[in-house]
């Protein structure tokens, strides 16, 4: 074993063909994004059937550039590491197939990692996380709020009933008419409008940390179905200034409440919607007001990426975590389970 662990790393859960070589945990040698956005753009979303043939596309090539860039060759490698889940199916299957054909060509261990704990360990890279701390998911497929006590300790306290924030982005977006992906253009559009259509906050019971998107989402649109309907002219900047005022204000809210009552020294925000610019800004605000450190990745480590499984590949290779080549993939995977005593 190297005197300084080194890991590879896979992502390819999503729309990103990703591959990092990650040194201690914290130092990026190379991080790899393959995007397929465009691809994806013209259907107004990502296709998972397009997703999967563009990772088989991409990751050799992937893997090779991560490599060249890093300067390491696979020899130096002390694991490959690699996204079990959650995510799509087919694209999970790319990544893991690759990552179990190094691990074995290599004589490598091979470390599954959760998804959403890389996520959580992006802000590792930048910022050494303080525990205890309280981390706020907020991506197209996700919305939790995740207690840790320490290392590769995760205690969901909170989640949504039905839809991700993004995803209520992503429908609230289309319906507006903005293009894809649409979580980036209602942020943008939104710093031009007005609060003026009174969508709902919805905090579900008391002391709950739980989320619920759906309604706002119907509400979002039914205003617009009406509006347009009616012959009447849609302030669109309005309507994407309302819509993530209310979002925002329930993900700071409950947030700022779980920090208060699990007294943590830190909130970490992870996941592709902690590149919005109104959620930062208010996040910012509300835990300078309550003393509470936060901490937010820079955007290109909030999308997917492989850095970040290497990141939580890491504390899983010393904790002696690993996998045999019966791994597969898993589209719906329980954090918890990724919990180390």
């Amino acid at each position: 074993m190297n005197e300084a662990t080194i890991i590879l790393a896979i992502e390819s859960s999503c729309d990103e063909t990703s591959v990092s070589v990650i040194k201690d945990g914290t130092e990026i040698l190379s991080n790899i994004v393959l995007s397929q956005i465009e691809s994806h753009k013209r259907f107004g979303g990502v296709v998972p059937e397009v997703a999967s043939r563009h990772h088989v596309e991409g990751i050799t090539a992937t893997i090779d550039e991560a490599l060249n860039t890093a300067d390491v060759t696979m020899k130096q490698v002390d694991a490959v590491a690699v996204t079990q889940g959650p995510g799509l199916i087919g694209a999970l299957l790319v990544g893991i197939n690759a990552a179990k054909a190094l691990a074995f060509a290599y004589d490598k261990p091979l470390i599954p990692v959760h998804h959403i704990a890389g996520h959580i360990y992006a802000n590792h890279l930048e910022k050494p996380l303080q525990f205890p701390v309280m981390s706020l998911i907020v991506s197209g497929g996700h919305t939790e709020l995740i207690y840790m006590k320490n290392h590769l300790n995760f205690e969901v306290i909170g989640e949504t009933r039905d839809d991700a924030v993004g995803e209520a982005y992503d429908k609230v977006a289309r319906t507006i008419g903005l293009s894809y992906p649409g979580g980036p253009q209602v942020d943008k559009l939104a710093v031009q409008g007005q609060d003026s259509y009174d969508f709902p906050r919805v905090w579900l019971d008391k002391d709950s940390y739980d989320f619920s998107f759906s309604g706002l989402k119907s509400a979002v649109i039914n205003k617009l179905h009406n509006v347009r309907q009616k012959g009447l002219e849609i302030n669109e900047a309005d309507v994407a200034t309302s819509f993530q005022n209310s979002v925002v204000e329930v993900l700071v809210g409950k947030s700022i409440a779980a920090c208060e009552a699990y007294n943590v020294n830190q909130l970490i925000v992870a996941g592709g919607v902690a590149s919005n610019k109104g959620l930062r800004s208010a996040l910012s605000e509300a835990c300078e007001s309550h003393n509470i450190t936060l901490s937010i990745p820079s955007p290109k480590l909030c999308t997917d990426n492989a850095a970040m499984i290497g990141a939580a590949a890491h504390y899983l290779y010393h904790a002696g975590i690993t996998a045999d080549m019966t791994l597969n993939g898993v589209n719906s995977l329980d954090i918890e389970a990724f919990t180390v005593k």
